[in-house]
């Protein structure tokens, strides 16, 4: 016999706290098929190339003023940061390998998934789901033409080419900004900043940055483009209030996801 606690049977309160986390899980499991689904059209899909193309451009080329700013301004104050701090112990000649080894393995991948998100990420999830509750995708549907492969794999792909080429463009000009600020700045000797670099980065260093750079990759195309196909199933607004509350919540679940992963793979890497 169950008994009542505050009025609420021990079951009625089971399935309450058990409700959102099955939630989530049923989320999760409804992205993970959607990315399997935008893979597999990989083999599908029509003129798939260009359409990779000009995706390229649209996340890639169109995102690196803001990497190139983001990164100058980031070395910047990492150097400035790191030169008082390593100034108290004497050991300014470790600061290249500091800001190099910051950047590439944390920073750069980090903090370009965030910007192309903000940027592109949310762009992708807008438009898209402009064309779900416009009935564009049904359409393509009735055009025999898969929704998914003609507006998901080529953005997917786009990013895994756009995402590394951006974090190693972000790591080079956030360390020549820290050479700015430390060297050009503040004084300490060249040869001492970029010996730091050489002798403290290896392959390993640079190859787990675009391992992470990919994953952040698949992770924020899959949220941004799965928020937006399913716009038309919120249920907190219909219309273009469903596509606003879209656009902010791939954002922010991209921007989570993107910093639990990170720990996550940091954890494997290390």
């Amino acid at each position: 016999m169950l008994v009542p606690v505050n009025g609420m049977s021990t079951n009625t309160r089971s399935t309450t706290l058990a409700a959102p986390v099955l939630a989530v899980l049923n989320r999760l499991g409804d992205m993970a098929l959607f990315l399997l689904d935008a893979l597999w059209q990989t083999f599908r899909a029509r003129r798939l190339f260009s359409k990779v193309f000009q995706q390229v451009y649209t996340v890639g080329a169109q995102s690196m003023l803001v990497i190139l700013l983001f990164s100058l301004f980031t070395g910047l104050v990492l150097g400035l940061q790191a030169f008082y701090a390593m100034s108290m112990f004497g050991a300014q000649g470790m600061l290249g390998s500091l800001i190099s080894l910051t950047l590439i393995r944390e920073l750069g991948p980090v903090l370009t998934a965030i910007m192309v998100t903000a940027r592109a990420g949310s762009a992708m999830t807008a438009e898209i789901g402009v064309m779900r509750i416009t009935d564009q995708i049904d359409a393509l549907d009735v055009m025999d033409i898969a929704p998914v492969g003609y507006l998901v794999t080529p953005r997917l792909l786009a990013s895994l080419l756009a995402f590394p080429l951006l974090t190693a463009l972000f790591d080079v000009i956030g360390i020549f900004g820290g050479y700015l600020s430390a060297c050009v700045l503040l004084g300490l000797n060249d040869g001492r900043y970029f010996s730091g670099i050489e002798s403290s980065v290896t392959m390993t260093d640079v190859s787990g940055g675009f391992l992470k750079a990919f994953v952040f990759a698949v992770l924020v195309v899959t949220v941004c483009c799965y928020q937006g196909y399913t716009a038309h199933l919120r249920k907190d607004g219909k219309g273009a209030e469903a596509v606003g509350n879209a656009t902010t919540s791939a954002v922010v679940m991209s921007c989570v996801l993107t910093l639990m992963g990170d720990y996550v793979l940091t954890s494997f890497l290390l």
